[in-house]
């Protein structure tokens, strides 16, 4: 019986900690460098030569995604990558 609990409370853990933030949540200094996951609608998209990206918004903010795949604009999606901060740039991830 212990070790059904046990099972049970690691399996609701790893659902939690896989779950997408509020984008404003995980712009956070102590994010920078670590894996994150936000959800939101596709605002704008960007491609510069080998640079390319766009910007996610939900009802909390926006954040900017470095990725080599750009989805439609308008369209709801979830992000995975590591949180970054640059001068310039502020808070942005770089996509999985």
């Amino acid at each position: 019986m212990d070790r059904k609990i046990i099972l049970l409370a690691l399996c609701v853990m790893l659902i939690l900690v896989g779950c997408a933030k509020d984008i404003n949540d995980v712009k956070t200094q102590e994010n920078i460098g670590k894996k994150v996951t936000v959800s939101g609608t596709v605002e704008q998209t960007v491609k510069l030569g080998k640079l390319s990206g766009y910007i996610i918004k939900d009802e909390t903010g926006s954040i900017g995604v470095s990725s080599q795949s750009l989805p439609a604009e308008g369209s709801k999606i979830t992000v995975k990558g590591v949180l970054m901060k640059d001068t310039l740039l502020g808070y942005y991830i770089i996509s999985d």
